[in-house]
């Protein structure tokens, strides 16, 4: 699992005019290739009267699964173009799908990679882009008469604390960076003098807005 990674808010669209043309675009997260194509095949029906529903999406750790299609417009100047933004906003589970209603002005090969590239960020913009983390909870035990200093010190250093549980001692579930688990608890033995029973259970992404 990456430790970190950006993708989109889970749907959006924006719309845009270009010499006479409507450019709608749809934007929505996915994870899998049926996702995808499910979205894709909504889009096209909510819009079946369009001239064009051309889509892209970028899905998996690795970008291993990438599709672009034209949908009849010119090959390359409109599925790709919508492929290479997600790919410059190193974005992923990504799925684009740009309807376009024909203005009755031809824009030519590169002014349709214009229209394509810009409706498509145009729409990830306003759909909003967030940062997914690689979080391990750890539940951290220590005696009452270390609550307050723990709590003031997690909270100080911005720590997120999702609960803590009032028993015979006080355990706080933390959510700690993957890559700083290590450094973490070095840190509170540290602060408590080693008087704390530290114990690392789930694993899990927590979002935050990148715009």
């Amino acid at each position: 699992m990456l430790s970190s990674y950006y993708t989109v808010n889970l749907s959006g669209q924006d719309e845009v005019e270009i010499q006479k043309s409507r450019f709608i675009g749809h934007v929505k997260r996915v994870e899998t290739e049926e996702e995808a194509q499910a979205f894709i095949q909504s889009v096209k029906k909510a819009h079946a009267s369009a001239t064009h529903n051309c889509s892209a999406y970028l899905i998996g750790e690795h970008d291993q699964i990438q599709k672009a299609n034209d949908d009849g417009e010119p090959s390359g100047t409109a599925g790709v173009p919508i492929l290479e933004v997600l790919k410059k906003r190193q974005l992923k589970d990504t799925a684009v799908v740009v309807t376009r209603y024909f203005g009755g002005i031809k824009l030519g090969a590169g002014g349709l990679i214009r229209a394509y590239s810009s409706t498509t960020s145009q729409a990830i913009d306003t759909t909003g882009i967030v940062n997914r983390k690689l979080m391990k909870q750890l539940e951290l035990t220590v005696a009452y008469p270390l609550l307050g200093k723990i709590e003031n010190e997690l909270r100080n250093a911005n720590y997120l604390i999702e609960a803590i549980d009032y028993l015979d001692q006080v355990t706080f579930h933390v959510l700690v960076e993957i890559d700083h688990v290590e450094k973490f608890k070095d840190w509170i033995v540290d602060l408590t003098s080693d008087q704390v029973v530290i114990k690392e259970t789930e694993e899990k992404y927590i979002e935050s807005s990148a715009t």
